[in-house]
């Protein structure tokens, strides 16, 4: 029997996961991370295994999700939408599998063969053929009930409103599939800067933008905010289906039919092997378009399947194997300020260490003082870290519940005061003065090139790949180079000693002279690229082209006048005013001086084309492959600034794809979906190069 303790915490647990289930699934706004969530979890479903007495019919173990909003029609699932156990170590993946054996009736030493595909972070939903066409549509809700959204899933672009249907596949005359509606992480940015621009309150992660997207009663604004679904099981099917007797079948089953289907699934035996997809996908995770958070794994053999049954709230023939979390809970101690190379100053959180993702963190951007401001953060304010790859970790959120809980002084665990965050008037590095101009989020240090902050962080800018691209100089090797004393100002690069630079920790002989040989070749290189390397305030790749394009000669650019410079395409007063205050800054014109004395030079037939010009507006292009006689991401700008569109990957409005040597699956999209294909010459007269 439980004892009086056990039983309060029970209750505790039971009331604080109702609670962030309604915030996470009917509101959309997470008031926990998942991994404190999964926490939260597991400490109950230990606390009902060890004392069945505790598990109530309300138990959050029992069930899935939470009730539907009242705002749409309900609609009963003709099969429950379950959901998955949870598997976080490859332990806990065996004892799974092994589990799984013990309940069949097979050897000890078997390896069941499963079904592997991502966990995609989105929202579940059920859809219901009649005939081959969609009828309905709607939410998981709690699992047995549901909301009707069939006017918002009419709307994405992916979803068949009818399926295909062939002699040897007929379509049966019901079925009901369930899918994942999620958005990938390009139109997550970009509804995100739309919301900010239109001063709306911005998503927290797609998982939310997907969700709140499908919930709306205008199904118009669904249509604008780019959903996609990828399909993933079977629910309800009328007795003349013709589906296959494995999972892995019906997915490929589904997709014939004209489902949308992930295509980073495949198929393994044993634990080990499963265990090893899971590895490969994770490294991959951030190159994929969607956010996923894990692994499902699933008993291939359908009859199997139906053998083992499930328990309570999920199918013991599946597991999600989760990713380490992205997204963590720890404590603000202080908040520094580090210098752009424009001079912008951004504070960054120091944190007590915690582990995001599989990555200890410790820092953490705070954008600028309005975001500060916005999010109401304080040094020690108990606060949820989000990471994603290699983006900078940064501080989703406040846990105001932590704050008002601390402010007893009875409790000795957390920080009893909170500090604000306050602008500093002189530059931390330089000690000039910090400037904020009224209409400006951003605040800058005055000094700038006397100011090494942003000299150290204009070197890196002038060395990465979409600049001068100097393969070999990162950020840490200039860092080494600046602190060592061997370069001070961009210029410098160009006359490095090579004695000097092979005295360097982990700079033997060989490494110096690729690096020396790599500053000698990116003095070949164009006048867009050397403009944007420049570092001008406000001037990015496309008003670099612009600029290069009109001008064709740096002298000619560094003359202009405001007038002039406003008469190039996309180049407004504020960028116009940036360029002339930087051409008549004495220490920036003699850094030029300087970098075209070092024998930087390009060609003049590799000017821009003038983007005013427009002519390939309407196209859609697709480069692939690698390209003998330009950068791939030179040609992109030359075609942006025609004003053709080019995307990263090959779909039906494609215009053409530009193929270089070794294309791969782009290539052979582009050949079965019909799409013309084009070669490196026919690029070149194109863009009026050849």
């Amino acid at each position: 029997m439980a004892n009086r303790s056990e039983t309060k915490r029970a209750a505790v647990l039971r009331e604080e996961l109702h609670r962030h289930n309604h915030a996470y699934h009917v509101l959309d706004e997470p008031s926990i991370a998942d991994a404190e969530y999964d926490k939260l979890f597991r400490e109950l479903q230990q606390l009902e295994e060890s004392h069945p007495e505790l598990r109530t019919e309300d138990s959050p173990t029992r069930r899935v999700g939470a009730p539907p909003l009242d705002s749409f029609t309900q609609v009963k699932h003709r099969v429950p939408m379950l959901s998955l156990g949870n598997a976080f170590t490859e332990e806990e993946l065996l004892a799974w599998h092994q589990r799984l054996v013990g309940k069949l009736d097979v050897q000890d030493d078997v390896q069941l063969e499963c079904s592997a595909e991502p966990k995609l972070d989105g929202l579940a939903v059920s859809l219901t053929y009649e005939q081959g066409v969609f009828v309905q549509g709607a939410t998981r809700g709690d699992g047995f009930t549901g909301e009707d959204i069939t006017a918002n899933l009419r709307t994405l672009a992916s979803l068949p409103l009818r399926l295909i249907s062939k002699k040897r596949n007929p379509v049966p005359d019901l079925l009901e599939v369930r899918g994942e509606v999620f958005m990938e992480k390009t139109s997550f940015i970009a509804l995100n800067e739309s919301q900010q621009a239109s001063k709306q309150k911005e998503f927290a992660n797609p998982r939310n933008a997907a969700a709140g997207s499908l919930r709306l009663l205008d199904s118009s604004i669904t249509a604008s905010r780019n959903l996609s679904i990828y399909v993933y099981a079977l629910g309800e099917v009328s007795a003349d289906s013709a589906a296959p007797e494995t999972h892995s079948g019906v997915l490929d089953w589904l997709q014939q039919l004209g489902f949308p289907v992930c295509d980073q699934r495949s198929v393994c035996t044993g634990p080990e092997n499963c265990y090893s997809y899971y590895r490969q996908l994770q490294s991959r995770r951030e190159k994929l378009p969607y956010e996923i958070d894990g692994v499902v794994f699933k008993v291939n053999e359908l009859s199997l399947q139906q053998e083992l049954g499930f328990v309570s709230r999920a199918p013991r023939w599946a597991i999600a194997q989760k990713f380490p979390a992205e997204e963590a809970v720890t404590v603000v101690k202080s908040v520094d300020f580090q210098i752009g190379r424009t001079g912008a100053l951004t504070p960054v959180a120091r944190l007590e260490p915690v582990s995001v993702g599989g990555v200890t963190v410790s820092n953490a951007t705070l954008h600028n003082m309005d975001e500060i401001e916005r999010k109401d953060i304080r040094v020690n304010d108990t606060v949820v870290v989000r990471r994603a790859g290699d983006v900078i970790p940064e501080v989703a959120r406040v846990l105001i519940e932590e704050r008002k809980q601390t402010a007893d002084k009875k409790d000795k665990t957390k920080p009893q005061r909170r500090y604000k965050i306050k602008l500093p008037e002189a530059c931390p590095v330089c000690g000039s003065d910090v400037e904020q101009i009224d209409d400006e989020a951003v605040a800058r240090c005055t000094g700038g090139l006397s100011c090494i902050a942003q000299r150290k962080e204009g070197i890196k800018h002038f060395a990465s790949r979409r600049a001068m691209d100097i393969d070999g100089l990162g950020d840490k090797l200039v860092e080494q180079l600046m602190d060592e004393g061997l370069i001070d100002r961009v210029e410098d690069l160009f006359s490095m000693d090579a004695e000097a630079l092979e005295q360097l920790p982990r700079m033997g002989k060989k490494k110096v002279a690729n690096l020396l040989q790599a500053l000698e070749a990116a003095k070949k290189t164009t006048l867009a690229r050397f403009v944007f390397a420049l570092g001008i305030r406000e001037v990015g790749e496309t008003g670099a082209a612009n600029l290069a394009s009109h001008f064709l000669d740096i002298g000619n650019l560094r003359k202009a006048t405001r007038e002039e410079l406003e008469a190039v395409t996309d180049i407004g007063p504020v960028v116009a005013g940036s360029i002339v205050e930087y051409f008549a800054d004495k220490d920036s014109c003699n850094t030029v001086d300087a970098l075209l004395s070092a024998g930087i030079t390009w060609p003049t037939e590799t000017a821009v084309p003038e983007a005013g010009e427009q002519s390939l507006a309407g196209n859609t292009y697709v480069i692939t492959g690698t390209l003998s006689q330009m950068k791939r991401d030179e040609a992109k700008q030359l075609l942006q600034a025609m004003g053709a569109k080019v995307a990263g990957s090959v779909s039906s409005k494609t215009t053409a794809l530009f193929a270089g040597e070794a294309a791969g699956s782009k290539l052979q999209k582009a050949e079965k979906l019909g799409v013309p294909v084009m070669d490196e010459d026919a690029l070149r007269e194109l863009l009026g190069l050849s």
